[in-house]
């Protein structure tokens, strides 16, 4: 958790960011996404204990209030990306949570409701998920395996967390201790694609846990491998011209500055391609 209060620390001291309150989702926009009962039980801390553990956290009014921010940031960065270009959010990419059950440190999959928002509220027809967490999104996955308006890539460790994984639109498994020129290569293989369904808007899941420093992830990225995929993401989406969404994903670094360092890498290069028009969602805690 001292990742994200560090993270906007260091944004904070940079020229070029506006940081603006994440409001509070609403349930009825979460549950276009998500099992009423499942919402309204976390909501009310009334989820059964296996499905707390199953999410990972222990329940708590304050995780309420963080998950309903966070939620909120990906939509309030969504309507700032339609309207300017691009939005980020300094929390967010919660892609384990399933349509009726929490995982992996996710409640909400904020990527599928803020999609559905822009579809219902704002005429959306086609939106892509560019997720290079290094865990794959398979919540995402299987909310959006039948839907054809919906790309999903992830580029993530085939031994690492989920163990069963989904099938999504696009998936690339790497081995563990994959490198930086064979992780790009990859990437550079399939990028193509996203270009190529013509989305509408783009959501990018920029978590930085394939670092090799990071307790978690399994891959042996160094920190300017990170920023070249950086770059490649969001500079071909700034070519191709969709609204582009960054949330903030994975990061488990030792030390945690590494994590940090990396997230900063890419909120910098997102500023750097599209200027200082962007609002960065900032949920509390």
């Amino acid at each position: 958790m001292r990742k994200y209060a560090m993270l906007r620390a260091l944004l904070a001291a940079e020229s070029g960011f506006e940081f603006e309150p994440a409001p509070m989702a609403s349930l009825a926009i979460i549950e276009r996404v998500h099992d009423s009962q499942y919402v309204r039980q976390f909501v009310d801390g009334t989820l059964s204990a296996a499905v707390v553990r199953r999410i990972g956290f222990p329940w708590s009014e304050g995780l309420v209030r963080r998950t309903l921010c966070s939620v909120g940031g990906t939509l309030a960065a969504s309507r700032h990306a339609l309207e300017h270009g691009f939005g980020g959010n300094l929390a967010g990419g919660t892609h384990h949570a399933f349509r009726g059950e929490g995982s992996g440190f996710c409640v909400f999959n904020d990527l599928a409701i803020a999609i559905l928002e822009l579809r219902e509220r704002h005429g959306i027809a086609r939106a892509a998920v560019v997720d290079l967490d290094v865990h794959q999104g398979d919540g995402t996955a299987q909310i959006f395996e039948d839907d054809p308006n919906v790309l999903t890539l992830s580029l993530h460790g085939r031994n690492n967390f989920p163990f069963r994984k989904q099938r999504g639109k696009i998936d690339v498994e790497l081995e563990d201790g994959t490198v930086d020129a064979e992780y790009l290569a990859a990437l550079d293989v399939v990028l193509p694609r996203v270009w190529a369904f013509e989305p509408d808007v783009v959501f990018y899941q920029s978590g930085v846990d394939a670092l090799a420093s990071d307790k978690l992830g399994r891959l042996s990225l160094t920190l300017d491998g990170l920023l070249q995929r950086d770059r490649r993401v969001i500079g071909e989406a700034r070519g191709y011209g969709a609204p582009l969404v960054v949330v903030l994903g994975g990061g488990y670094s030792e030390p945690i500055e590494l994590t940090a360092r990396a997230h900063v890498q890419t909120f910098s290069e997102l500023e750097s391609w599209y200027g200082n028009t962007g609002k960065w969602a900032d949920p509390p805690g």
